[in-house]
């Protein structure tokens, strides 16, 4: 069994899931941030909220990508 492959198809898999779980949580973070009504905050968060939003979406398609066969060709 070629070992080497596994540990690198095993750490590839787990930096991506924890990519997107950070992306994601930051992206609902920062939207919580943004929709508090009592702080003064920077304009800046809800765009960067919908950034992080959008990251995590393209890594998802990215993957699929990767997954789905029909896209390989």
């Amino acid at each position: 069994m070629k070992w080497l492959e596994l540990v690198q198809v095993a750490g590839a898999t787990l930096i991506a899931a924890v990519t997107l779980v950070v992306l994601y949580s930051l992206g609902v973070r920062l939207t919580a941030i943004a929709g508090d009504v009592r702080e003064k905050k920077p304009v800046w968060i809800r765009p960067l909220a919908y950034v992080c939003f959008a990251l995590s979406g393209a890594a998802v398609i990215f993957g699929l990508y990767l997954i789905i066969p029909y896209f390989s060709k």
